[in-house]
């Protein structure tokens, strides 16, 4: 067990432990603290606790000191000129004509990087970009490609329902949802009844879930065939799920009627099918998107958060942590770096792992013995264990 405060970065952001050393911290404090893209300004969260090893990336990174007037004063002076800095991106964007939506600018709080979160239908190559801006700007720039979601977040806004939008009031983290927990509630299946600001299926869908789940084992569904306690036989037409009400159509000497009864005050045998809500093609088509985006934003954020968190604990202790997540390819490029790099690190592990069979032909023997070396082949050199072709001089056999 070690002792932490969680630390936020940004309204409903990531939550991050920290030491707090012999500080005095209380919750709501603003301190300064030191992670790997530089210093920041942070809000704490919680009061001091202890929190099991497994839950903590290594090394725990301290608090440097709680903020000052100072810092108070140097923390509002970067909001107030990120606004600049976001013009001035938004006419270099325009300028360049590039396909993205810029979102918002940041600075760390010793503005020696400068972010700039944008979205886009596919990857940007922003190479160009980067180096006006950095020529603007004199400092590192960093731009960072994010998903619809995570600009909903970051913005804010008021949902349909007239409240704060949850991710961006007090979700930090963004759970899976799906079209069943829309069923579970007996919700209209149409999808903009069942969509947010964000185009993406609501996350207060996943607020009641596990409540509606456990109401509805003790319910019928309607169309069902019940027995009620007073000896009449009838079938559901109504339920109302949070009132644990019925309403059933049952004969009384030859005459139709609807009478409302307990769930408790019925017997029936539950269905294992639900009665689907008739959904025209365009609706259902509608649903099939909406699910498959759920899926590729789920990914999404697992990427967004992993980036992050190596920007806030190092790249090499959130490595450790996360090496069970697999290859997402890093969206993110900074200084200019190319994109024909993409994949190298990956492209190099299945060159080391997979090794050359030189038996399947008699050619393959003859370079071998000719070569004296696995590593040429078809001209090309292997330098320093890397994988890089390099053709030969022009002129040279």
């Amino acid at each position: 067990m070690a002792e932490v405060v969680s630390v936020r970065f940004r309204t409903a952001g990531k939550l991050y432990y920290f030491d707090p050393l012999e500080f005095d911290i209380k919750k709501g404090d603003h301190v300064i603290v030191e992670t790997a893209r530089g210093m920041e300004y942070g809000t704490v969260i919680g009061e001091k606790r202890e929190v099991a090893e497994e839950n903590i990336v290594r090394p725990l990174k301290p608090i440097i000191r709680i903020a000052t007037e100072e810092d108070d004063e140097k923390e509002a002076e970067n909001l107030a000129i990120r606004e600049d800095a976001y013009k001035i991106c938004k006419e270099k964007i325009a300028k360049h004509e590039l396909p993205m939506k810029l979102v918002e600018a940041e600075y760390t709080f010793d503005r020696k990087k400068l972010m700039f979160y944008f979205t886009a239908d596919n990857r940007i190559d922003f190479r160009e970009l980067v180096k006006d801006l950095a020529a603007v700007f004199k400092t590192r720039i960093e731009l960072r490609q994010i998903g619809v979601r995570d600009e909903i977040k970051l913005l804010g806004g008021v949902g349909m329902c007239g409240r704060e939008f949850c991710c961006h009031s007090y979700l930090h983290e963004f759970a899976p949802v799906s079209i069943k927990m829309a069923k579970e509630q007996n919700l209209s299946l149409n999808p903009a009844n069942v969509s947010g600001v964000c185009g993406r299926l609501m996350c207060c869908l996943k607020n009641e879930e596990e409540t509606y789940e456990e109401l509805n084992r003790t319910m019928p569904g309607v169309g069902d065939t019940v027995n009620t306690n007073d000896g009449y036989k009838g079938e559901v037409v109504s339920i109302n799920v949070l009132r644990q009400k019925v309403r059933v159509v049952i004969e009384v000497k030859d005459e139709k009627e609807i009478r409302e009864y307990n769930a408790s005050e019925l017997s029936f045998k539950k269905n294992s099918h639900k009665d689907k809500e008739v959904l025209s093609d365009e609706d259902r088509k509608a649903l099939e998107l909406l699910e498959k985006q759920e899926q590729e934003d789920i990914i999404e954020t697992e990427r967004v958060e992993e980036e992050e968190s190596k920007e806030i604990y190092g790249r090499d202790s959130s490595d450790r942590r996360r090496n069970d997540r697999g290859d997402r390819g890093e969206r993110r490029r900074e200084g200019g770096k190319s994109f024909d790099n993409q994949g190298k690190k990956k492209e190099k592990k299945e060159w080391k792992d997979k090794k050359p069979e030189y038996n399947k032909s008699e050619n393959n023997k003859s370079d071998k013995k000719k070569n004296n070396n696995p590593g040429k082949k078809n001209g090309g050199h292997f330098h320093n264990n890397r994988r890089e072709s390099r053709p030969k001089p022009h002129g040279e056999e």
